[in-house]
């Protein structure tokens, strides 16, 4: 399980820890580490809106630097229209394998190899497996593919943007078998060179199998 020390993981509350592993924070819960980890990232406001017409109501460059920090070098699944949300030149999002889930069968030959298509969620976990960095897969949205997959994650990376922007598309709901471990800053929140404020908040899901 890669541990380098420029991955960010947030620091529980009350750890003086200044940096924080994934495996670190699966061994939290007290359970055995799953192979592979499956992760769930998005960035949320406080009322939990992810998205406004196909897009991000904000622009925070330190959450895009923490999204490749913690995706880079592993697969990562994604709906069509998360797909379709980034910009052309950022498509496929580099370092990584890119796995769009979509029930179009045209969408392959349309992708023309940047992206791996299935049309299925279980395809996408085994394509993903097996893809390079496969130990750890991520899922980055959008809101239909994080509700289809909450109950296969093990972890939860979220971005809190201290915003009341609007918008159309909502993060998924996290249970009671949910465990929030912690959040960095421990208190407050960091500011983005824009002015915005915003932190980190990691989630487990314990004692579940990546096999279930």
């Amino acid at each position: 399980m890669p541990t380098e020390p420029t991955r960010f993981f947030p620091v529980p509350a009350g750890d003086q820890a200044a940096d924080f592993t994934l495996t670190d924070a699966l061994a939290r819960t007290g359970g055995e580490v799953p192979s592979p980890v499956i992760g769930m990232i998005w960035a949320q406001t406080a009322d939990g809106v992810i998205g406004a017409g196909g897009g991000m109501p904000w622009h925070l460059p330190e959450d895009l630097a923490h999204f490749k920090a913690v995706t880079e070098g592993h697969p990562v699944i994604m709906g069509r229209r998360t797909w379709e949300s980034f910009p052309e030149q950022y498509r496929p999002l580099p370092g990584r394998t890119n796995i769009v889930v979509s029930s179009s069968p045209a969408l392959g030959e349309e992708l023309d190899g940047r992206a791996v298509v299935v049309d299925s969620v279980d395809k996408a976990l085994d394509t993903a497996w097996q893809s390079p960095g496969g130990d750890e897969i991520w899922l980055i949205g959008g809101a239909a593919l994080f509700e289809e997959t909450a109950a296969l994650a093990h972890v939860a990376v979220v971005t809190v943007i201290d915003t009341t922007a609007e918008g159309d598309t909502f993060a998924p709901r996290l249970g009671p078998e949910w465990t929030f471990v912690g959040v960095n800053p421990a208190s407050g929140w960091h500011t983005s060179a824009n002015g915005l404020n915003y932190r980190f908040a990691l989630w487990t899901r314990a004692g579940q199998d990546a096999a279930e």
